[in-house]
């Protein structure tokens, strides 16, 4: 069966928080997010968020539980979340070793200090050390659409 591949509409973010349970426990915010998820036989198998903040704007939760993995949903997810929110410049927290995945995306990495303050806030806790965070901070500008 093909995934379906579409943002989740605002009462489906539960089930966004019920995957993500096995993900750090994230909750959504129906007011400053946007989830992409791929559904596999009825059930969500992958997502990705953007998060619109004050000062830029991020993509994270990029997650598929083990039971889904490797069947290319994690990309299925990213491509729909850009092909939708593209237009705009995109910030993301990259583990070391997804930023060849990511660059596929045309993320590229920057410096921890070109991150907008409200995004690396979120990481405090490497206390300007990312890399020892095993953090990469990337960036993708917008479509010139």
């Amino acid at each position: 069966m093909t995934p379906e591949v579409r943002e989740l509409k605002r009462e489906e973010f539960y089930l966004a928080e019920k995957l993500w349970e096995q993900y750090r426990g994230q909750k959504a915010d129906p007011v400053h997010e946007r989830i992409f998820g791929v559904f596999a036989d009825g059930e969500l198998a992958a997502t990705a968020r953007y998060t619109r903040h004050p000062d830029g704007n991020e993509m994270d939760c990029v997650f598929v539980p083990d039971t889904f993995r490797g069947k290319g949903y994690a990309r299925h997810a990213v491509e729909e979340l850009i092909r939708v929110c593209g237009a705009e410049t995109i910030h993301i927290h990259s583990t070391i070793v997804l930023i060849s995945f990511y660059k596929t995306f045309g993320f590229t990495p920057i410096p921890e200090e070109q991150l907008p303050k409200s995004i690396r806030e979120r990481f405090l806790f490497c206390f300007g050390e990312m890399l020892g965070c095993n953090v990469c901070p990337m960036v993708r500008k917008g479509d010139t659409r």
